[in-house]
């Protein structure tokens, strides 16, 4: 027993001198990934237009982050490829009188980014959903207003989480 313990014991020294570190297993980058495309995203809800918003705020988010430059496709070392499969608004919360107070608006995408050169997936991510909550107001065009706003809200959490899962998970 008592030879056990000293293996163990440096192995559990070791996990927190690693831990203490800041020590990462991830891999990097490819080291050949400088530029990133992002086409317009595909729509497969029937609410309009929310593709575009979305694809500019991912590419708005990339060019913020600035490790990857954003280029066409044609210069592309990666390319990231997303389709929005959902868009949903529920009721959460409501007055005495059951009307609606306020609305959780889900938006839901499939995301794909791919290695141009080596004609690989570095990942691929089904069903990723961002919520995002929003008054309801007497007034339908401040309601509106206000879904609309939770949706730019979304997109911008859409897009920071979609960098992250390009760049920082290497």
């Amino acid at each position: 027993m008592k030879r056990l313990v000293g293996p163990l014991g440096a192995v559990a020294l070791v996990a927190v001198a690693l831990a203490g570190c800041g020590y990462s297993v991830r891999g990097a980058l490819p080291s050949h990934i400088r530029t990133v495309a992002v086409p317009i995203f595909a729509n497969r809800t029937t609410e309009p237009a929310v593709e575009g918003l979305l694809t500019r705020a991912v590419v708005e988010a990339f060019s913020t982050n600035g490790r990857l430059k954003v280029v066409p496709p044609a210069d592309a070392d990666a390319i990231l490829e997303g389709e929005v499969t959902g868009y949903a608004l529920s009721s959460i919360a409501f007055d005495p009188s059951a009307n609606v107070r306020q609305y959780r608006l889900v938006v839901t995408m499939n995301l794909k980014f791919r290695d141009v050169r080596r004609n690989e997936v570095l990942f691929e991510q089904r069903a990723f959903q961002e919520r995002a909550d929003f008054q309801v107001f007497a007034a339908v065009a401040e309601t509106i207003s206000r879904e609309e706003s939770a949706l730019r809200g979304a997109a911008v959490d859409i897009a920071r989480t979609v960098v992250n899962l390009a760049i920082e998970r290497f």
